[in-house]
């Protein structure tokens, strides 16, 4: 199907397209919108969780349709805004969004998709570029097309509070360091570090290595509740107690690491396994 743009408004509106349908639509002409490939859809979460997690962030999501008009629906792959938990597609569009494009991506329509998002009031379009070198093409109306390579930050003022890495929108390591700045900045810490200066204060406050330790292992069981909470896995009761109980420094930063991927409670607090003596 062709994505070209006619002149002539096509005979299409909005509300014939139904949620998961795999159709965008431009002044009324369908545009066919295939699966994501492997690295395109973990691309996706990746760059997605960091944005969400931004701590000016009101909402993200992930292929969010906005419509302004009968004729017009756009998704793009992560969007940022201000768009309410409801059904049906957002009226205003994004903010900040974001296009993965890889090999075969049809580039006279990624143009006009971007021309439309911006008649539509976003501010900035990012194209994030899989295939060959890693890269971004920054967008901004009435500028000149930006090129951010693996070792540059991008910003979106208004919109997020904190820089990206370009490599926090490929990378997961990166995508994962990135996410925990944003979760715990959104509890008041400005990163890990700082929550172990809060436990080293406390303990010395309190005159006692013990409250050292045990007001770093408050602020890493926050932090972990935190990412649970924002990720949305909920925990039973015995997992409840389980944290709770638990002491082991190491076995307590290895939760964090799993609950920044895991898709639920029970993959991050599986029983390790048993050695020797």
């Amino acid at each position: 199907m062709s994505t070209r743009r006619m002149l002539a408004p096509g005979p299409f509106t909005a509300d014939q397209i139904r949620d998961g349908d795999p159709y965008e639509l431009s002044n009324g002409h369908p545009i066919l919108c295939l699966p994501s490939g492997r690295r395109g859809g973990r691309s996706n979460l990746t760059g997605g969780t960091v944005l969400e997690t931004d701590p000016a962030v009101k909402s993200a999501g992930v292929d969010v349709g906005y419509s302004d008009n009968p004729g017009h629906l756009r998704a793009p792959d992560v969007s940022v805004g201000d768009f309410d938990d409801a059904p049906g597609w957002s009226p205003k569009a994004p903010a900040l969004a974001v296009e993965y494009a890889d090999r075969g991506q049809d580039e006279r329509d990624l143009q006009t998709k971007i021309r439309e998002l911006f008649a539509g009031g976003t501010k900035h379009v990012w194209v994030v570029r899989l295939h060959g070198p890693r890269r971004v093409e920054v967008y901004v109306p009435g500028k000149p097309k930006r090129l951010a390579n693996i070792g540059d930050v991008l910003t979106a003022p208004g919109i997020l509070q904190n820089p990206v890495p370009v490599a926090a929108l490929f990378d997961r390591d990166a995508a994962h360091e990135a996410t925990l700045r944003n979760l715990l900045q959104r509890k008041g810490f400005a990163s890990l570090d700082a929550v172990r200066e809060e436990g080293k204060l406390e303990g010395q406050r309190e005159g006692k290595l013990e409250g050292q330790v045990e007001g770093k292992r408050d602020g890493k069981l926050d932090a972990l509740h935190q990412i649970l909470t924002a990720r949305k896995i909920p925990l039973t009761s015995a997992q409840c107690r389980k944290i709770a109980s638990e002491v082991d420094m190491a076995q307590i930063d290895a939760w964090i690491t799993s609950a920044l991927v895991a898709t639920s409670a029970k993959e991050i607090f599986k029983d390790r396994p048993k050695t020797r003596s």
